[in-house]
């Protein structure tokens, strides 16, 4: 089913000119790309001059939040009008209660969108002017889903405030009001499930055995009444009958017929043809089945809840010049934290007094622990640039020293704690056989009372008594209910999601987690994913007649003005170099996007960038000692930088960024996992990019490319191989992503914009985790095939057994049911998932 958003346009590009911006058009463009979207553009409501972006997508394939996290990437600024809540409810832990949910809430007046998973993680949509949290989370308690304590909350809107500076402390009186309103469901958690909590269903399915047993023991006995057994089996009725009977009235009268229907009609039928026994057994080991199905799914919620236990509850902090220990909640921005030897890391932050190592494992999935030293006296307090080796997460584990770190990020607001709140978001995104099963669901079940119905007519046709054939139609009833379908997916999914936060990964959503495990191609950024992204200046090299002082000084002054790395690593070099020489100073510096800078020095005009600036501006054409200069540094494999001063051409300057030395392994790892083509895209000219492909052993590369031409790479491997994923930093290579099947995106870990923007991210800043991701996203796939196919094959052969007679209601609810809790066994196989060693 689709669905719209309008967004209003200046609001999301406030920059834009009209609806043929170049802005807006890369803005649709890239939207459009996304699986789920289904058109994006620009439309002027009548009667008004406002213009507004229109978004028409599939709600279930992605979400209205995605889709304003993709706009962010793309450059845009997101419209505040829309909620987001996101949290865990007490009472979900099947797919049916989990869909039943979900339309009670979508039906609520506000509400543009609603997700809810079979392990209770809840996200909502909603329109700020028409509903509210309150009302959202009202609902949720009426219905007997009451918000868990302590689970992920409300998150803000992108854009909305958030990461705005004092935001964070402006924000904590607000947050620590939701945490009490949990607080305050606490109670209500531990008796939602009945008068013996939690475990409610399923020691009364086990009542229900035990009364099924003991009457069926005490009818062999002649010397026992008939009507004690009766009593024991009608209790067993009682018992085995009370949650599925709850959940049965509210799918009816929510309009669906679920699985518990199904059950129910074929106990009562086995009540009415006087079997109490066998009506008896089918509710036993159905409830069984269910209990036994909630704890298994509660395996996949409870690995996932345990990162958000990682964290200490209290923290020791210096204050007022003592140490005190204070609850983490209360720790403010700019607190000076202790972590002693061997303990948990309480928040996000870096290191300024102190040496040791730090177990990482947790949050970046990193296997061995990470050396940290204390933040330069003049290094930028700037978090992102906060070096790796200073930064620090919460969760994390101490090694043998003793550390004082500044905390920058509230315990709401860590690394730890979004990956926790984006997890539990993504196991409510549905993912490709998800939606399959579902659609297949919504035919087969009115098909199976169609059949049955059809069957309470068999007598016509073949010679029996009603009795008999009213039990075959129960007993196709039974055998044709697709418990197992239903579970197959969502339970591997789950697993799935958890094994991957476990291992240092960002998955969001079973869409992404599929698509990665059918990938046959994937497209690297060059500069910071397969190399280090800290280039050095390796040579100097003036044109005739030009002193290479001069050359580096032009070049310092325009560059130290500069944020790119390269332009970085000139500086650097040059300062060396020119030790004690009186500086230039350079003004009206312009960035040449892709190609360079331009500035001015004493009124000369001054250029620097790469060969292909002086191709396109007005001026003296290259000379041949630079063209020459120019292609043997690049046959050398190094980035180039031509420096032109007026109408003279002072030198050129190499440079050159090391791969990273896990990133020929990680290409050895990914074609072993099955990825047959992969490309690299860069910015750098051809010659450099074919260099550092040929020794990655990449099969391509493309070089000389504008951002703009990135996109279009990714549009045509994607064209070409049907599915590719783009891997970058989530910032710069934010349109390119956004246009692939999954956007990957390194060092997730303290970056906000590579977790917001991407479909799968590395939380480490290595490649090494991405063969990881390739294969457990094989391995979920192939665990989903299986369990789709097995309870398939169970319901084809159950169901012509059932209408021949060869088998009854008992043996149909047994195998039914065993083949329930095989397909969620098989998915639970994901948790202990190991990593494939390379060969």
């Amino acid at each position: 089913m689709a669905t719209d958003t309008q967004l209003d346009l200046k609001t999301v590009l406030p920059e834009a000119l009209d609806e043929q911006d170049a802005c807006v058009r890369t803005l649709t463009d890239g939207l459009q790309a996304r699986e789920g979207v289904i058109n994006a553009h620009v439309k002027r409501p009548d009667g008004t001059d406002a213009a507004q972006l229109c978004v028409h997508f599939e709600p279930d394939v992605i979400s209205l939040r995605r889709i304003r996290e993709l706009a962010l990437s793309l450059g845009a600024r997101v419209d505040t009008d829309f909620g987001h809540l996101s949290l865990d409810v007490a009472g979900i832990s099947r797919p049916a209660r989990a869909q039943l949910l979900e339309q009670r809430l979508r039906s609520l007046d506000g509400v543009a969108e609603a997700h809810v998973s079979a392990t209770g993680s809840v996200a909502v949509e909603y329109l700020t002017d028409r509903t509210s949290e309150k009302a959202i989370t009202d609902l949720l308690t009426r219905f007997g889903t009451p918000p868990r304590a302590g689970r992920p909350g409300p998150a803000e809107a992108p854009g909305a405030g958030a990461g705005q500076a004092g935001a964070p402390e402006a924000a904590a009186p607000e947050a620590e009001a939701h945490d009490h309103k949990h607080e305050k469901h606490d109670e209500h958690d531990h008796k939602h499930g009945g008068i013996f909590g939690e475990r409610s269903e399923l020691i009364f399915a086990v009542l229900c055995a035990l009364a099924l047993a003991t009457g069926f023991l005490l009818g062999l006995s002649p010397a026992v009444p008939d009507g004690v057994s009766t009593a024991l089996y009608v209790a067993a009725y009682f018992f085995g009958g009370y949650y599925t009977l709850k959940e049965a009235i509210q799918t009816v009268m929510a309009k669906r017929f679920e699985i518990d229907f199904l059950m129910l009609v074929a106990a009562a039928g086995a009540a009415v043809l006087g079997d109490l026994a066998e009506g008896a057994l089918l509710l036993a080991l159905f409830s069984i089945g269910h209990a036994l199905e909630s704890y298994a799914m509660g395996r996949a919620r409870r690995a996932i809840q345990a990162l958000a236990e990682l964290a200490p509850d209290t923290a020791t902090v210096k204050r007022g010049g003592a140490e005190q220990e204070i609850p983490v909640g209360e720790l403010r921005i700019g607190d000076t934290v202790i972590i002693k030897p061997n303990t948990r890391i309480p928040s996000d932050g870096y290191v300024t007094v102190g040496q040791s190592s730090v177990d990482q494992s947790a949050v970046t999935g990193e296997s061995i622990p990470v050396d940290k030293t204390p933040i330069g006296a003049q290094a930028s307090r700037k978090e992102a640039d906060i070096p790796a080796g200073s930064r620090i997460y919460a969760g994390t584990v101490n090694g043998p020293g003793v550390l004082e770190i500044e905390v920058t990020r509230l315990s709401k607001d860590s690394t730890l704690a979004r990956v926790v709140r984006m997890v539990s978001e993504a196991q409510a995104q549905t993912s490709p056989t998800q939606r399959f099963t579902d659609r297949f669901q919504r035919v087969f079940v009115p098909a199976v009372l169609i059949l049955v119905v059809v069957l309470l007519f068999a007598g016509l046709v073949v010679d029996e008594p009603f009795s008999a054939t009213l039990y075959r139609a129960l007993a196709v009833l039974v055998a044709a209910s697709p418990c197992a379908l239903a579970i197959s997916t969502p339970s591997a999914v789950l697993s799935g999601l958890a094994r991957a936060a476990r291992g240092g990964l960002l998955i969001k959503g079973g869409g992404p987690l599929e698509n990665l495990g059918t990938l046959r191609a994937i497209a690297f950024d060059k500069t910071g994913t397969l190399t280090e992204g800290k280039p050095e200046m390796t040579d100097v090299e003036p044109a005739q007649g030009v002193n290479e002082t001069e050359l580096l000084n032009v070049a310092l002054a325009v560059e130290s003005q500069s944020d790119h790395p390269l332009a970085s690593a000139i500086v650097a070099a040059a300062r060396a170099r020119l030790d004690g020489t009186p500086p230039l100073t350079a003004g009206a510096v312009t960035s040449i996007t892709g190609r360079g800078v331009s500035a001015l020095i004493d009124g000369e005009q001054i250029h620097i960038g790469k060969q292909q600036l002086f191709a396109e501006i007005d001026g003296t054409t290259l000379t041949k000692d630079i063209t020459d200069s120019t292609a043997r540094l690049e046959a050398a494999g190094r980035t180039t930088m031509i420096v032109r001063r007026g109408s003279r051409y002072l030198g050129v300057l190499g440079l050159m960024d090391t791969p990273r030395d896990s990133a020929a392994p990680v290409i050895t790892g990914l074609r072993q996992a099955g990825i047959r083509h992969m490309i690299m895209l860069s910015g750098d000219n051809q010659t450099v990019a074919d260099a550092v492909a040929g020794k990655l052993g990449l099969d391509e590369a493309r070089g000389d490319l504008l951002p703009e031409d990135k996109v279009k790479a990714v549009i045509e491997l994607r064209t070409r191989e049907h599915k590719v994923a783009m891997v970058g930093d989530g910032v710069n290579d934010a349109p390119a992503m956004a246009n692939a099947t999954v956007g990957i995106a390194m060092g997730a870990a303290g970056s906000d914009v590579a977790m917001e923007t991407a479909d799968v991210a590395l939380m480490g800043d290595d490649l090494e985790r991405l063969p990881f991701a390739v294969n457990l996203s094989r391995q979920s796939s192939r665990i989903i095939r299986q369990n789709l196919w097995a309870s398939l094959g169970i319901v084809a052969i159950l169901i012509p057994a059932t209408i021949t007679g060869t088998i009854g209601i008992g043996l149909a609810v047994l195998i039914h049911e065993g083949s329930t809790l095989l397909v969620v066994a098989n998915a639970l196989r994901l948790l202990a998932y190991r990593e494939p060693k390379t060969k």
